[in-house]
């Protein structure tokens, strides 16, 4: 078992640690640029190379629920796309894409994560809309890798 500071990512071995952690931890919400927001939802945009402990962090979480997530410490050629739904605590993260900084073959998308218990609420369509929005923002006509 993994226990996982939900704004950090931070991961420990014991809920103890955890808890210790949580009372002393001052993120609320991902570390980079909030580059939309909508009511409660909004994205941050992280550079791998800049947020390299908060990217890798995140790149881990994700190989835990997919299986072919095979690069998570060569994380400083991409940027993290992170999805998140603001309450009372902090933003709350429910997904990301990242997506490589030069593509020689125009992807807009490497990897894609919807947290499993945020699954069937359209935050993947709106992951995979952002996506496009990036690559539309950036002058790319760009499909997934």
């Amino acid at each position: 078992v993994v226990y996982i500071c939900e704004f950090c990512l931070f991961y420990f071995s014991t809920p103890e640690q955890l808890s210790v952690h949580a009372s002393l931890c001052e993120i609320r919400h991902p570390p980079g640029i909030q580059i939309y927001k909508d009511g409660d939802m909004s994205f941050f945009e992280l550079d791998g190379h800049v947020q390299k402990n908060y990217c890798r962090n995140l790149a881990l979480l994700s190989k835990l629920f997919l299986d072919h997530k095979s690069l998570y410490y060569d994380i400083d050629v991409f940027m993290f796309y992170v999805l998140c739904v603001k309450d009372e605590y902090g933003h709350q993260i429910v997904g990301y894409f990242s997506k490589e900084k030069i593509s020689e073959q125009g992807y807009n998308l490497a990897c894609i994560l919807t947290l499993p218990y945020e699954q069937r609420r359209g935050y993947g369509k709106i992951l995979i809309d952002f996506s496009y929005m990036i690559s539309k923002r950036d002058g790319r006509i760009a499909g997934p890798e």
